[in-house]
């Protein structure tokens, strides 16, 4: 069996971020606020928050569905932002809402190290046989 999206290089250890496992209900997962995830004015970047629930939540779906043959893979990302983060850690919490054949629906809720809400993401992850090789 291939690796979880989790553990591939590229994108998620460009910008640090770390998935933490869960259950096929809930997962969640981190990065630390450096100069890489930020935007010029100093605050964390939209793109950054989005990356961290697609992972999470594509990962999540995809330790369910492996057993099956199937993959997941990001197909939805929306993605609003409530408060800005500077320093510190971006924490995100993802919980399950639909769990389908095809489809699987997180919402994914990132706070920072106060606890404070700074993010919603609502994500659909595509779940699809695996390619053969």
């Amino acid at each position: 069996m291939p690796e979880p999206p989790s553990t591939v290089e590229g994108l998620n250890e460009t910008l640090g971020i770390e998935y933490l496992g869960g259950t096929a209900e809930r997962v969640e997962g981190r990065f630390e606020v450096t100069d890489r995830v930020r935007q010029p004015f100093g605050i964390v970047h939209g793109g950054a928050f989005a990356a961290l629930a697609e992972t999470i939540c594509s990962a999540g779906t995809y330790e369910a569905v492996a057993g099956d043959g199937m993959v997941a893979m990001g197909q939805a990302n929306q993605a609003s932002f409530l408060r800005p983060i500077t320093t510190g850690t971006a924490h995100a919490v993802a919980t399950a809402r639909h769990r389908g054949r095809t489809t699987w629906i997180w919402d994914c809720e990132i706070s920072d190290d106060d606890g404070r809400l700074c993010a919603l993401v609502r994500m659909t992850i595509a779940v699809r046989p695996r390619p053969s090789a």
